[in-house]
């Protein structure tokens, strides 16, 4: 049986742990060809080894990097039909203590990011036939903290280029979908490794989990699933929307 994205080819960005390995592993799994791609060039060979990807080395906030992914991929599969803009960073302090080189960063990583990758590949994705790209936000673009300022406000600003993008690319006619995806607090390596350098990491997880009404973190796949159901033709009618995974957070 030929699966969910079967043959679709994926660029996946910030692939090499976490929400990015997750997914890029859930997308395999149902027959894509998926190309990942992390700062981190070590750990991305590694985990592309390990699932069995591509990989390429990417800073993405460097636009002639985001333009030579795109000729390489063009050059090896003549195509690109999924778009994962995962690559983020989490930036803690208040308007206060945050610095502005800080607040940049923050902004450059998250937001500057999806919008070079989106203008990147727009084209080859549309001389592909259209496709899906899925722009990961975050519940902390819903329910903002004191101490997230720059943090909070980048990832409700990648729900709105989300819905920007979205609509252009509905008037133009391409064929390409825009999503958002917004989880919760997800219990990955970067999580893990905040719990463990609290004075009292047991206290933090559960704090971490009675945080979410459903009363527990999330989990890599719930947000792998939702990454595969986004880049299949199960979605077809899905754009511009914030696709929302985090145990009610947001709502409570």
């Amino acid at each position: 049986m030929a699966g969910r994205v079967a043959d679709k080819v994926v660029l996946l960005t910030g692939g090499a742990m976490g929400l990015g390995r997750a997914a890029a592993k859930a997308l395999l799994a149902e027959g894509a060809r998926v190309i990942i791609t992390d700062v981190n060039a070590e750990a991305g060979a590694v985990t592309a080894d390990e699932i069995g990807c591509e990989f390429l080395a990417q800073d993405v906030t460097d636009w002639e990097r985001w333009q030579a992914i795109i000729a390489e991929i063009e050059a090896a599969h003549g195509r690109l039909d999924v778009l994962v803009n995962n690559a983020a960073i989490t930036v803690f302090g208040s308007v206060m203590d945050i610095s502005p080189e800080d607040f940049r960063r923050c902004y450059t990583v998250d937001v500057d990011s999806i919008f070079m990758g989106c203008k990147a590949a727009i084209p080859l994705m549309a001389k592909s036939g259209g496709g899906s790209i899925v722009n990961f936000s975050s519940a902390a673009g819903n329910k903002p903290s004191p101490d997230l300022a720059a943090y909070n406000s980048a990832k409700a600003a990648v729900a709105m280029l989300t819905k920007s993008i979205a609509l252009w690319c509905a008037r133009e006619g391409n064929g390409i979908r825009v999503n958002s995806v917004q989880p919760g607090t997800i219990l990955t390596p970067n999580v893990e490794s905040v719990i463990q350098g609290t004075p009292d990491p047991e206290a933090t997880r559960a704090a971490f989990s009675v945080a979410q009404p459903i009363g527990r973190m999330g989990e890599v796949d719930d947000i792998a699933h939702l990454v595969v159901y986004l880049a299949s033709d199960e979605s077809k009618f899905a754009t511009g929307a914030p696709f929302i995974v985090d145990g009610g957070l947001s709502i409570a």
